[in-house]
């Protein structure tokens, strides 16, 4: 089941700048980076902000701290940022996640989103609604 994939888009009410480097900010990452509602702010232990760099956070789901890991592969600011992903639900190898990020005008930016390869449908289904509570927090946060 490794050829699953999650694909969403969202329109984020801010600058694409701001979009694209809001996912390589240690202060402002932990404040959108949660997978369901209510979460409370995840724990940033790791952002090596380069290709090659490393990143490690942890979530906290309900009490249950889950460790979520990877690397970057591609910066290319404020187009594309590629990194793999690494989790107790994606353990899958070469799991990567795509950000492709468009001007829409001077404070709209859309963010198309593809994260590839999981363990079975269970996990690509939870990491698809994860995603998305991540990218309507991002709005939230700084559009």
């Amino acid at each position: 089941m490794a050829d699953l994939k999650v694909n969403i888009e969202k329109v984020i009410s801010a600058p694409i700048e701001v979009v694209f480097d809001a996912w390589l900010n240690p202060k402002i990452l932990p404040k959108f980076m949660m997978g369901m509602p209510d979460m409370p702010e995840t724990v940033v232990e790791e952002l090596d902000v380069h290709e090659g760099g490393s990143f490690t956070f942890i979530m906290d789901c309900q009490g249950e701290k889950l460790p979520h890991s990877g690397k970057y592969i591609k910066i290319s600011r404020p187009d594309e940022l590629v990194f793999t992903w690494v989790s107790q639900n994606s353990v899958v190898e070469n799991s990567t996640v795509k950000l492709h990020f468009t001007r829409i005008d001077g404070n709209k930016t859309k963010i198309s989103l593809s994260h590839v390869r999981f363990i079975d449908e269970e996990s690509r289904s939870g990491h698809e609604g994860g995603w998305g509570c991540i990218l309507d927090k991002l709005n939230e946060v700084i559009g």
